[in-house]
């Protein structure tokens, strides 16, 4: 793997190593290529998710991780494409042996694109950043049992808990080392990755730049393109007509056709953590009560959903946990059925025997319109009116995010290990069980991965029963590129995209 770093020791390994690996870190083939004309090329990158801004805490969506996340900005540790944790602007850390204290090294000759060299005053700005009121991040809350940040001097940085968190390694590999005297960062970037950001023209392209002075192994091409679409049709056309060298995430089976008996693309089918969720709002009637959750999940066919969204692509789950997680469950598929006459009786058991309306709040691009004209289709099987309701990501993260004002919303989750949100009652959905949240409290403050797979299968389990949500399937991840482009990431892990290994010819 390029970019060598030091391995995590001791019991924290365990605990971050848990995410299974994914397999192969980049697809392609075996092409190699040098010269000056290679190593300055221009890659364009075709993608549906356009970043809403540039930061991670704001509200910045999918599409600012997969730009930025490891190209633009980097973390104290790194979640390598295979899902293993590794040292990143962290030269070392230890754990006292109660677990409450975490002393981080940085390294030496760190600098942002602006110039400014990196500090420990940065790493405690740019975790104070996740874990501020205003805060957007869907990871705030792993943040919780942080007492305090000391900086003893510039390069150590010393974190104390006010109770273990077997996690903390691997959830601070979400924190974007920042520049703490930078401002403005919705709309510019200051990190210390192998790029800076360049040109961004809205509703079409985000450029990033190899950057001259980085600290590591500079970028193996000149400059990154990302291409950004509306349309599923229209991002493969991109790619036929050599728009771009290659795309991210294949949305369709449909679109497969035209690359597979084509020499000139190479299609990579690699591991995703990411789920299309039906989220409801476990706060308001009637999705307060367990029987009408488990109702409309039992009243759709998911399987014929997927078959008909991504043919033999995908798999099905009964939970949020992918088979990536340690603690995922194989049979749990089985414990909300397709079976309409089992949910038009649990309709009737919940004290709607006629149904009942409500609004599904459905981001506007692919696949969710597709999606929710399906379950809308199901659900009137058993009585139940979908109203849909078009939103835009922007909206989405308003209005069901941020003020929890929705019945039911599609969206899908990109995160593994991400089950733990349903310990969270004051997250967005709402699911409020004493028992959840008690087990995944003590699943990160147990002493060994052990005990913290055994708890988080109970949560796994619980919210299958519950029908917390109903989880859809898990995408699959398609790359599919040029026959002359090698060096790409093929797994979709937390959507991120590392595009500095990338070579054209």
């Amino acid at each position: 793997m390029r970019r060598s770093r030091i391995a995590l020791a001791g019991a924290a390994v365990a605990a971050v190593s848990l995410v299974a690996a994914c397999g192969s870190g980049s697809g392609g083939g075996d092409q190699t290529t040098s010269g000056e004309e290679a190593a300055d090329a221009t890659i364009h990158i075709g993608s549906l998710y356009e970043p809403q801004n540039l930061s991670n805490v704001d509200g910045g969506g999918q599409g600012v991780t997969e730009a930025l996340n490891g190209n633009v900005y980097e973390g104290l540790f790194r979640l390598a494409d295979d899902g293993s944790v590794e040292n990143l602007l962290a030269e070392d850390y230890s754990v006292s042996d109660d677990g409450l204290t975490y002393t981080v090294t940085l390294r030496d000759g760190v600098t942002f694109s602006s110039g400014a060299e990196l500090t420990s005053e940065d790493v405690k700005a740019s975790v104070e950043r996740v874990t501020a009121e205003t805060s957007q991040s869907a990871r705030k809350s792993s943040f919780e049992p942080i007492a305090g940040i000391e900086t003893p001097d510039d390069q150590t940085v010393v974190f104390t808990l006010a109770t273990p968190s077997i996690s903390f390694p691997y959830n601070l590999s979400y924190v974007w080392v920042v520049d703490s005297e930078a401002t403005d960062l919705k709309t510019t970037a200051d990190g210390t990755g192998p790029y800076t950001v360049g040109e961004w023209t809205r509703g079409s392209s985000l450029t990033l730049t190899r950057a001259d002075d980085y600290w590591g192994e500079p970028a193996a091409n000149g400059e990154v393109v990302f291409q950004y679409f509306t349309d599923a049709s229209a991002l493969s056309n991109a790619l036929l007509t050599n728009e771009v060298d290659l795309v991210t995430s294949i949305q369709s089976p449909d679109a497969l056709a035209q690359f597979e008996s084509n020499s000139d693309f190479t299609i990579s089918e690699g591991t995703s953590s990411t789920k299309e969720l039906l989220a409801f709002n476990d706060r308001v009637a009637p999705f307060d009560k367990v029987e009408v959750r488990k109702a409309v999940y039992s009243a759709i066919d998911r399987e014929k959903l997927l078959s008909s969204i991504w043919g033999d692509y995908g798999t099905l789950i009964g939970s949020m946990v992918p088979p990536t997680d340690p603690w995922y469950i194989e049979d749990l598929t089985k414990e909300n059925p397709y079976d309409p006459a089992l949910a038009k009786s649990l309709l009737t058991e919940a004290g709607l025997p006629d149904g009942f309306t409500f609004t599904l709040d459905t981001p506007t691009y692919d696949p969710h319109p597709v999606v929710a004209e399906f379950v809308q289709s199901e659900l009137a099987k058993v009585g139940i009116t979908v109203e849909i309701n078009p939103i835009s990501a922007d909206e989405w993260y308003t209005k069901v995010f941020q003020e929890r004002d929705f019945e039911a919303t599609l969206q899908e989750h990109v995160n593994d290990r991400d089950v733990v949100w349903y310990g969270n009652p004051d997250f967005y959905w709402g699911y409020d069980n004493p028992d959840v949240t008690t087990w995944v409290a003590e699943a990160e403050a147990a002493a060994t991965p052990e005990e913290q797979t055994a708890k988080l299968k109970q949560v796994n389990e619980q919210i299958a029963k519950d029908a917390a949500s109903a989880w859809l399937y898990l995408y699959p991840q398609i790359v599919v590129a040029s026959s002359d482009v090698s060096g790409y990431p093929v797994n979709g892990l937390n959507s991120q995209f590392f595009a500095y290994d990338i070579v054209k010819g």
